[in-house]
């Protein structure tokens, strides 16, 4: 049994140790796809440092390119500055901060939904408002 604990732990460590490989063209642009998607019908805004995190209501990964935050009507969409290649939409984001807000200079850890052990970080980079287009 103790055996078998360690080396879960030890494969784990070996895989979080390993570089993870490079995005294919059709996953990048299948991700891109995604992304478009969820952003259609709105429009870019101002990028920003920081949210509040107590306004964020859901988020969402986009497998190796970003990381969507809803707030109220806004998606704010961070593309992180280091490490978007370990995204993972099965991934929990497990964020520790020191103020009541997200910012650009934070880094945010992933951890396995199934095996509970960290896959990865990122550190995230601005956060870029996204609101939806006024119909006429």
């Amino acid at each position: 049994m103790r055996n078998s604990i360690l080396f879960s732990i030890g494969a784990a460590l070996l895989a979080a140790a390993l570089p993870a490989q490079a995005a294919s063209p059709a996953a990048t642009a299948k991700a891109e796809a995604r992304l478009a998607k969820a952003l259609d019908g709105r429009v870019a805004g101002k990028p920003v440092d920081c949210i509040n995190l107590r306004d964020i209501q859901s988020s969402e990964i986009i497998d190796r390119t970003a990381i969507l935050y809803r707030v109220g009507s806004k998606l704010y969409l961070n593309r992180p500055d280091m490490g978007q290649e370990s995204l993972d939409s099965d991934d929990i984001l497990v964020t520790r901060t020191s103020t009541s807000q997200l910012c650009s200079l934070d880094t945010v850890r992933l951890v396995d939904r199934n095996s509970q052990f960290q896959t990865g970080f990122v550190g995230l980079g601005k956060f870029v408002p996204y609101t939806r287009v006024a119909s006429n």
